[in-house]
């Protein structure tokens, strides 16, 4: 099922069940949305994002960022990140989407797609260290891309359109039971980023 509506509506919930997925649409103006992505672009460090896999060392083109409240270790594709302290415009971004999912958050994960033909595989934001059943913000910047959700038992389908300054909010038992990526397309030659803010466990 493919929601490419241009009747946006918050409390809408895209799942059909077993999560709440809520797109909220672009939640600034577009020259605002141009501003945060050029500065993201140039004041985050950027770095080609690491993944151990059937123990094969794999860099990226993607390029990753961790960002947090402290030094926060973060490990998923068996890479270990340690969070960088907020930059200004991190944490006008973490208030913006804090007020509007009603949500707090202590880190923020940032990804940097060059173009369409670097995606995301399917999977879950289900590491243990991240608090589980809390609210993920994603706010994208850039390029618009399709972003989809499976259901893992039913194998169902959802996807929406990510818009430049948009926010898209996952909480309830989304990681539990869907799967998302973000798919790759030879259409799009532009860069996107997005952030992903979220609760990590500081214990």
């Amino acid at each position: 099922m493919d929601l490419f509506s241009n009747l946006i509506d918050p409390a809408v919930n895209l799942l059909p069940n077993d999560g709440i997925v809520n797109y909220y649409g672009p939640v600034m103006d577009n020259n605002t949305a141009l501003s945060y992505y050029n500065t993201l672009l140039n004041t985050i460090e950027w770095k080609n994002d690491e993944a151990i896999i059937f123990n094969k060392h794999i860099i990226t083109k993607r390029k990753a960022a961790w960002y947090g409240d402290s030094n926060y270790a973060y490990t998923y594709s068996n890479a270990t990140k340690y969070a960088l302290p907020w930059t200004a415009a991190l944490l006008e971004l973490k208030n913006r989407a804090e007020e509007l999912s009603q949500a707090t958050y202590n880190s923020c994960l940032l990804n940097l797609y060059h173009n369409g033909d670097e995606g995301m595989a399917w999977h879950s934001d289900d590491e243990k260290t991240l608090a589980k059943n809390g609210a993920i913000a994603s706010l994208s910047f850039g390029a618009e891309r399709k972003f989809s959700f499976k259901h893992k038992q039913t194998k169902e389908t959802v996807s929406v359109l990510l818009e430049n300054g948009s926010l898209l909010v996952m909480k309830g038992a989304t990681q539990t039971n869907w799967l998302h990526r973000l798919p790759p397309t030879k259409k799009i030659h532009q860069p996107r980023v997005n952030l992903t803010f979220r609760t990590i466990f500081t214990g």
